[in-house]
């Protein structure tokens, strides 16, 4: 089969498990994300060096070198993921959801109906804050189904916020 025979039909439709439908237009979030998690990711690091060190120094103890350079290796292999991840984030309003989508390696794809929306919080850390960014988390009665998109300019956090609370309430009011 050649791209000629694809000329006559339909761009297929994403099945149940494609988990970025290409239908969706997609919003990212602020890359200034990877600043704030490769900071957290930092402090970590800074910690557990310095408690390997004294460890290492204290006993003299070969293990403790080895857990240093592992350390190393681990905190080199999550800042590559962490830039991955936040580059995998996103967020699409539709009519009746809004649809959260993340993850590299298992990729998760949450929808959340505006009608089973309970409330909407808008969080900001020092660290967020410092980067000017918010969180927008989403409850629902389901625990599991909680979905949050961080990364998102203050501007953009309340104007999503208070989209989706007049949406949940529109919703709603028909239950």
């Amino acid at each position: 089969m050649n791209g000629d025979d694809l000329a006559g039909r339909a761009p297929a439709r994403p099945g149940p498990l494609e988990p970025w439908p290409d239908t969706v237009r997609w919003q990212t979030i602020s890359r200034d994300l990877i600043w704030v998690e490769l900071i957290r990711l930092g402090v970590l690091f800074a910690i557990g060096l310095v408690v390997l060190s004294i460890g290492w120094a204290v006993s003299g103890h070969w293990l403790f070198g080895a857990a240093l350079g592992a350390a190393v290796l681990l905190a080199g292999w999550r800042a590559v993921t962490i830039v991955r991840a936040v580059h995998a984030w996103g967020y699409a309003e539709r009519e009746n959801d809004l649809l959260v989508r993340h993850g590299l390696l298992v990729r998760r794809l949450s929808i959340v109906p505006y009608s089973r929306m309970q409330f909407v919080d808008v969080t900001a850390g020092p660290l967020e804050r410092a980067f000017d960014l918010a969180t927008v988390q989403l409850h629902t009665a389901a625990a599991a189904s909680d979905a949050r998109v961080p990364g998102l300019r203050p501007a953009e956090a309340s104007r999503l916020r208070d989209r989706l609370t007049a949406l949940g309430e529109d919703r709603a009011e028909g239950l």
